[in-house]
């Protein structure tokens, strides 16, 4: 029987208690980020209890999709402590992920937080490598669940002939996103690193460059 994305959201939340969070424990009900404040080690200070409101525990970020017309025909939107203000101290965030046609989310990483993620319409070749460059990996469909370790290198393609949403769960609040290709050729890196990392020329190490100079 397939699963509700409410259904989904119940099954996630015990797991992520069971899970040691990447996240501190919060000490009191809720501390809703006051934004307007510098970030501190253990994420923002409390607004003023006085001053929080319904709305700052609500997120109407997912209700449109994202943005599938650049180059990698896939996007997401985010909800992260940043724009979610009501996450701060919880251990949680949330995000929505659409694909084009061919879309792909490309290789990347969370280095602060593991990743559920719920296929909403769709079919994506998802997977992950381990550090011991072991492969886990296969096409996941409308209705199942995939599990990304924290830290791991991942990725979701849309293998279908329609467009794809998954929504995705991450036990941090500011889990953080990293592309890898992005990192490593849109920055400033020596070429000669590079160029002894992936054993490629000069040539296709500035030609890279180019092309990710530009990626976020």
């Amino acid at each position: 029987m397939m699963i509700t994305l409410f259904q989904f959201l119940v099954i996630a939340a015990p797991i992520f208690q069971v899970i040691t969070a990447s996240d501190a424990d919060p000490l009191q009900d809720f501390c809703v980020a006051d934004l307007a404040k510098d970030l501190t080690l253990n994420g923002y200070p409390c607004k003023r209890a006085a001053n929080t409101t319904t709305e700052d525990f609500i997120f109407s970020g997912l209700r449109n999709s994202a943005n599938t017309s650049g180059p990698s025909r896939a996007d997401a939107v985010f909800g992260f402590v940043h724009s979610y203000p009501g996450l701060n101290s919880l251990g949680l965030s949330i995000a929505r992920l659409d694909w084009a046609p061919g879309g792909l989310i490309p290789p990347h990483t969370h280095p602060r937080g593991s990743e559920i993620i719920y296929v909403v319409e769709g079919s994506l070749y998802a997977g992950f490598v381990t550090t011991q460059n072991q492969l886990f990996a296969r096409v996941i469909s409308k209705g199942d669940v995939m599990i990304f370790p924290r830290g791991l290198i991942h990725w979701q393609l849309n293998v279908g002939n329609t467009t794809a949403m998954a929504v995705v769960t991450l036990d941090s609040q500011s889990p953080g996103f990293q592309l890898i290709a992005s990192s490593m050729f849109g920055s400033d890196i020596l070429d000669e690193v590079l160029v002894k990392t992936f054993f490629i020329d000069e040539n296709a190490v500035r030609q890279l460059k180019a092309t990710f100079s530009g990626s976020s």
